[in-house]
């Protein structure tokens, strides 16, 4: 008899505030804000073109779509997010099908904690 475990996902998004307060200071509250929330609608787009063009085959489109999402998230704090799509891209690069799946669902995940999370900030500073 096969026994199946299933391995519950629990990874926090780990957010950098100091970042966001940084943009805060530099482009002043409405300027960060228009920011952020054009960067959020952005990453949101990508990560689910990053799925579609990998569900669809389409390699290099997917390879290019997270390696497109590494500079958005980090601009507004999601360091983790931006360094799983950087995992996704060289996943993509080595040809290993089976690090790409994984790697890709670990975008996904983190990308959907880093979204909520940095809602949830926002609504705290209004």
């Amino acid at each position: 008899m096969e026994h199946v475990t299933l391995l519950k996902q629990n990874e926090s998004a780990q957010l950098d505030p100091e970042r966001l307060e940084s943009l805060y200071d530099q482009l002043g509250e409405a300027g960060a804000e228009d920011i952020v929330c054009r960067a959020l609608e952005e990453i949101a787009v990508r990560l689910s073109h990053t799925e579609r063009c990998y569900r669809e085959g389409r390699g290099p489109d997917m390879r290019k779509s997270a390696r497109s999402l590494v500079a958005i998230a980090e601009q507004i704090g999601m360091q983790m997010l931006g360094r799983v799509a950087n995992d996704v891209t060289r996943c993509a690069d080595s040809g290993d099908p089976v690090a790409l799946a994984a790697t890709l669902a670990r975008l996904l995940r983190i990308g959907e904690r880093s979204l909520s999370e940095i809602w949830d900030l926002q609504d705290m500073s209004v």
